[in-house]
């Protein structure tokens, strides 16, 4: 295989759209920058938001990015829960959704440090096979636990059993087993952050061009930045 260039270099903020897989988004960058390339976390399908996708050099720095906080806006579906957790997955329950009080004791519970399963329809490995695979085989496996933090869990809306979130976790954070441990599934999940880094200042993958790469310099600089800012560490 002929190695990738390392030129361009630096980071590209893009707004991936709903069906798409991430790869298949940071192939289209491969195909228009012809160098190596690589991501900082992916998002599922049916999602959309902020993807940071590394080329050339900047593939290196991909450790310094994996591990950012990251903010979400969802719609929970309170009435019913899928084998998914999101919409592409099969109706497994139907219910009469909370009302605001046990909305609001459930959320609480869900605030701060949490442990929650790690959603059947991800790409963990169980026994050597991705746990997605085996969901599609009908195969049941107990779903491993994974701690994470919760910095902030706000409800913007709540209409006809279905709530609106806007919510900033720790890395790693599955947000389709926030929305079962609610009682419901994800109807939409939207990444609005990572880091530093606003989705406002992303670009769709069409209108994406090499020139609007960011410097590698310059993201480790927000990076710094922002993790002082927060108290964390540098690096």
């Amino acid at each position: 295989m002929v190695p990738r260039a390392l030129d361009p270099s630096g980071v590209a903020l893009v707004d991936k759209p709903a069906g798409p897989s991430s790869f298949a988004v940071v192939a289209q960058i491969r195909r228009l920058t012809r160098a190596r390339t690589g991501h900082a976390g992916t998002l599922d399908p049916f999602a959309t938001g902020l993807l940071l996708v590394l080329s050339g050099r900047a593939t290196k720095i991909a450790p310094c990015l994996v591990g950012l906080d990251k903010r979400y806006r969802t719609d929970v579906d309170l009435t019913s829960r899928t084998s998914t957790g999101d919409p592409e997955g099969d109706v497994v329950e139907e219910h009469d959704p909370p009302d605001e009080a046990e909305l609001e004791r459930r959320l609480a519970g869900l605030r701060g440090e949490v442990e929650l399963p790690i959603p059947a329809a991800s790409a963990v490995k169980i026994g050597g096979e991705r746990a997605y695979r085996l969901a599609r085989k009908g195969v049941a496996v107990e779903m491993p636990v994974r701690r994470s933090v919760v910095h902030a869990l706000d409800v913007i809306a709540y209409t006809g059993g279905t709530v609106s979130l806007d919510l900033r976790v720790s890395s790693g954070t599955y947000v389709r087993a926030l929305a079962e441990a609610l009682g419901g599934h994800c109807r939409t999940l939207r990444r609005t952050e990572v880091g530093p880094f606003s989705v406002e200042d992303a670009v769709v993958p069409a209108d994406f061009e090499p020139g609007l790469l960011i410097p590698e310099a310059v993201v480790l600089e927000r990076v710094v930045r922002a993790r002082a800012a927060a108290g964390g560490p540098a690096a």
